[in-house]
Protein backbone atom coordinates (compact mmCIF):
# COMPACT_ATOMS: atom_id res chain seq x y z
CA UNK A 1 0.00 0.00 0.00
CA UNK A 2 2.85 2.15 0.82
CA UNK A 3 4.56 1.38 -2.58
CA UNK A 4 1.28 2.36 -4.75
CA UNK A 5 0.47 5.78 -2.86
CA UNK A 6 4.23 6.42 -3.97
CA UNK A 7 4.03 5.99 -7.17
CA UNK A 8 -0.05 7.21 -7.36
CA UNK A 9 1.28 10.37 -6.10
CA UNK A 10 4.51 11.45 -7.13
CA UNK A 11 3.23 13.25 -9.97
CA UNK A 12 1.73 15.64 -7.93
CA UNK A 13 4.02 16.13 -5.45
CA UNK A 14 7.08 16.84 -7.90
CA UNK A 15 4.69 19.30 -9.59
CA UNK A 16 4.25 21.22 -6.14
CA UNK A 17 8.16 20.26 -4.90
CA UNK A 18 6.62 18.27 -2.31
CA UNK A 19 8.00 14.87 -2.96
CA UNK A 20 10.11 12.89 -0.76
CA UNK A 21 11.03 9.50 -1.74
CA UNK A 22 10.77 8.27 1.83
CA UNK A 23 7.95 10.74 3.75
CA UNK A 24 5.69 9.54 0.72
CA UNK A 25 6.08 6.22 2.29
CA UNK A 26 5.79 6.89 5.87
CA UNK A 27 2.55 8.76 5.76
CA UNK A 28 0.28 6.18 4.80
CA UNK A 29 2.22 4.22 8.04
CA UNK A 30 1.86 6.59 10.27
CA UNK A 31 -1.41 6.87 9.72
CA UNK A 32 -2.81 3.20 8.36
CA UNK A 33 -5.33 2.15 10.27
CA UNK A 34 -6.62 -1.58 9.09
CA UNK A 35 -9.58 -1.77 11.36
CA UNK A 36 -10.80 1.40 8.37
CA UNK A 37 -9.12 0.00 5.59
CA UNK A 38 -10.42 -1.86 2.71
CA UNK A 39 -7.89 -3.41 0.04
CA UNK A 40 -9.73 -3.13 -3.53
CA UNK A 41 -9.13 -6.24 -5.81
CA UNK A 42 -9.48 -6.71 -9.11
CA UNK A 43 -9.22 -10.33 -10.89
CA UNK A 44 -8.36 -11.46 -7.51
CA UNK A 45 -5.35 -9.37 -7.41
CA UNK A 46 -4.33 -5.93 -5.13
CA UNK A 47 -5.50 -2.73 -6.96
CA UNK A 48 -5.70 -0.38 -4.47
CA UNK A 49 -6.68 1.31 -0.62
CA UNK A 50 -9.54 3.22 0.50
CA UNK A 51 -9.78 4.08 4.39
CA UNK A 52 -13.08 5.41 5.83
CA UNK A 53 -11.98 7.02 9.44
CA UNK A 54 -14.70 7.72 11.80
CA UNK A 55 -14.08 11.40 13.41
CA UNK A 56 -16.37 13.53 15.55
CA UNK A 57 -17.98 15.54 13.13
CA UNK A 58 -17.67 13.19 9.86
CA UNK A 59 -15.62 10.33 8.57
CA UNK A 60 -12.56 11.43 6.87
CA UNK A 61 -12.04 9.37 3.61
CA UNK A 62 -8.48 8.75 3.09
CA UNK A 63 -5.68 6.50 1.34
CA UNK A 64 -7.95 6.10 -1.34
CA UNK A 65 -5.15 4.66 -4.09
CA UNK A 66 -6.04 2.75 -7.50
CA UNK A 67 -3.19 1.34 -9.35
CA UNK A 68 -2.12 3.59 -12.43
CA UNK A 69 -3.14 0.66 -15.15
CA UNK A 70 -6.80 0.89 -13.33
CA UNK A 71 -7.48 4.59 -13.10
CA UNK A 72 -10.31 5.87 -15.39
CA UNK A 73 -12.06 2.41 -16.02
CA UNK A 74 -14.82 3.10 -13.15
CA UNK A 75 -13.13 1.02 -10.42
CA UNK A 76 -12.11 4.05 -8.45
CA UNK A 77 -15.86 5.46 -8.97
CA UNK A 78 -17.76 2.03 -8.27
CA UNK A 79 -15.31 1.83 -4.90
CA UNK A 80 -16.48 5.16 -3.87
CA UNK A 81 -19.98 5.22 -4.69
CA UNK A 82 -20.35 2.14 -2.28
CA UNK A 83 -18.60 3.44 0.61
CA UNK A 84 -20.95 6.85 0.33
CA UNK A 85 -24.10 5.18 -0.27
CA UNK A 86 -23.13 3.63 3.68
CA UNK A 87 -22.37 7.33 4.50
CA UNK A 88 -25.80 8.54 3.29
CA UNK A 89 -27.86 5.27 5.32
CA UNK A 90 -25.82 6.08 8.16
CA UNK A 91 -26.60 10.18 8.06
CA UNK A 92 -22.76 10.76 7.92
CA UNK A 93 -20.83 13.39 6.51
CA UNK A 94 -17.85 12.72 4.48
CA UNK A 95 -14.57 14.42 4.15
CA UNK A 96 -11.38 14.73 2.46
CA UNK A 97 -8.08 16.18 0.99
CA UNK A 98 -6.89 15.69 -2.14
CA UNK A 99 -3.50 17.50 -3.68
CA UNK A 100 -3.76 20.92 -5.41
CA UNK A 101 -4.09 20.43 -9.08
CA UNK A 102 -4.69 16.62 -8.56
CA UNK A 103 -7.32 15.10 -11.32
CA UNK A 104 -8.92 13.08 -8.30
CA UNK A 105 -10.67 16.54 -7.54
CA UNK A 106 -12.58 15.88 -10.36
CA UNK A 107 -13.59 12.56 -9.23
CA UNK A 108 -14.70 13.39 -5.35
CA UNK A 109 -16.71 16.34 -7.13
CA UNK A 110 -19.10 14.12 -9.75
CA UNK A 111 -19.65 11.97 -6.54
CA UNK A 112 -21.28 15.54 -4.51
CA UNK A 113 -17.78 16.49 -2.72
CA UNK A 114 -17.84 20.40 -2.43
CA UNK A 115 -14.38 22.87 -1.69
CA UNK A 116 -14.46 23.32 2.06
CA UNK A 117 -10.95 24.88 2.11
CA UNK A 118 -7.87 25.22 0.39
CA UNK A 119 -3.73 26.02 1.01
CA UNK A 120 -1.17 25.88 -1.03
CA UNK A 121 -1.10 22.37 -0.92
CA UNK A 122 -4.07 20.25 -0.16
CA UNK A 123 -7.79 21.29 -1.09
CA UNK A 124 -10.46 20.02 1.74
CA UNK A 125 -13.65 18.96 0.72
CA UNK A 126 -16.92 17.92 2.26
CA UNK A 127 -19.98 15.88 1.08
CA UNK A 128 -23.06 16.04 3.14
CA UNK A 129 -25.21 12.96 3.25
CA UNK A 130 -27.55 12.24 0.09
Amino acid sequence: MAELRAVVLKADLERLGRYDEQRVRQRLRDGFDPACTQVIEVDGRFAGCVALRPADDAHWLEHFYLAPHLQGSGIGSGVLRRLLEQCDRDGTLVRLNVLQGSPARRLYERHGFALESEDPVDVFMVRTPA
